[in-house]
């Protein structure tokens, strides 16, 4: 699935923009505080149906308009399809697949996939498990959208455990009638256990080829760290009724794949707590396009690559291997945004870079042809 281009409505900075992507990259140029990052996420908003950056819809409503639109045009193997995300606050999202009403984006199988590298989204690697498990779930599902049901599950059987502890607690209800939900968690926190390994193993080798490529020095790893012991069903509801106490003392459950954690780590040591800003943002990079391989492997075609403000803490040699790496798959495109085009190499004469400026709320697109010749008359400017 290639992206064609996005027209936004009403979306953040803009009135009225248009983004036509090309083959492999596009690079949106532009000075600080000009809407490049609004733009990979009205992106990321017609390939999800949801903001990378904020949860609070009324942000991405433009001042003084009611409702923001997202249009994102596509070409699959099958044909065009079509994709529109509308955003009223206070009244969800309405999303259309090819004109026809969708409950949930994520669960359509025409839509691109996309990663997206923020600088915030450092956070992934230095900040707390619940980030990571939550990352990695979303891997599990691009990997096999059938197994994305799991985690739903389990996350229903864990309130309701929850609730019947407050119960219990309160003295409505038996110990023993805790018994059931133990082996209904159980049940499900094994088949989420497991799939998080299956991800865990299709990453882990591109995973530390891909930081070796970019430069992180040292050998680089990526491993699921499981709370639980346990290998079957019986074993994890016994070891949720051992910790019975305990659950019952905090009010809530204290085991199971909700405490579970992935561990980015260089030399065997913790890059989360070890590791410069640096390394992080490096294994950051390593990981979003150990997933790009592993989903292009499985699924027959890469996700969209969203990277903002990649460029400017890499040196040149890392710049030029990123670049490398991002063409070295076949069909896969990229979006890069940066304030210097020389950040970028190839940007000014590679035919395969595609390149747009962000100017005054609105997108001015170069033709991959002009880009050399009008990049060097836009920095004479």
């Amino acid at each position: 699935m290639r992206v064609a281009r996005v027209v936004l409505r009403d979306f953040r900075s803009y009135a009225a923009a248009e983004l036509r992507l090309g083959e492999a990259i596009t690079v949106v140029a532009g000075p600080n505080g000009a809407g490049k990052t609004n733009l990979l996420e009205a992106l990321y908003v017609g390939c999800t149906a949801r903001s990378c950056r904020t949860a609070n819809d009324r942000e991405l409503v433009r001042f003084g308009a009611g409702v923001a639109r997202v249009e994102l045009h596509a070409q699959g193997r099958d044909g065009p399809h079509a994709i529109g995300v509308g955003i009223e606050p206070g009244e969800g999202k309405r999303v259309r697949v090819d004109g026809v009403t969708a409950e949930r984006l994520t669960a359509v199988e025409s839509r691109p996939l996309a990663g997206v590298f923020l600088p915030d989204r450092l956070e992934l690697v230095k900040g707390p498990p619940a980030l990571r498990r939550a990352h990695l779930d979303q891997v599990v599902a691009a990997l096999w959208p059938a197994r994305a049901s799991t985690r739903r599950a389990y996350a229903r059987a864990l309130a309701q455990r929850n609730a019947l502890l407050g119960r219990v607690r309160a003295g409505a209800a038996p110990r023993g009638a805790l018994r059931a939900w133990d082996l209904q968690l159980a049940e499900h926190g094994i088949v989420l256990a497991a799939d998080r390994a299956a991800a865990t193993a299709e990453l882990a080798p591109r995973f530390a080829e891909l930081a070796r490529d970019l430069g992180l020095d040292g050998d680089a790893g990526v491993a699921y760290r499981p709370r639980p012991r346990a290998e079957t069903t019986e074993d994890l509801a016994a070891e949720l009724a051992e910790r019975l106490d305990a659950d019952l003392e905090r009010g809530f459950t204290t085991h199971g794949p909700h405490r579970d954690d992935l561990a980015f780590t260089r030399e065997g040591r913790l890059l989360r707590s070890y590791g410069s800003q640096g390394q992080q943002r490096l294994a950051l990079l390593a990981l979003l396009l150990a997933e790009r391989d592993a989903i292009a492997a499985v699924r027959g075609a890469p996700p969209l690559m969203l990277l903002d403000d990649v460029m400017s803490e890499l040196d040149r040699e890392r710049r030029e291997r990123l670049v490398a790496r991002l063409l070295a798959e076949p069909g896969a495109q990229s979006v890069i945004t940066t304030t210097d085009l020389d950040h970028v190499p190839g940007a000014r004469a590679s035919q395969a870079v595609t390149v747009a400026r962000v100017r005054a709320g609105g997108v001015e697109q170069e033709p991959p042809s002009l880009a050399g010749v009008a990049g060097e008359q836009g920095a004479a400017a």
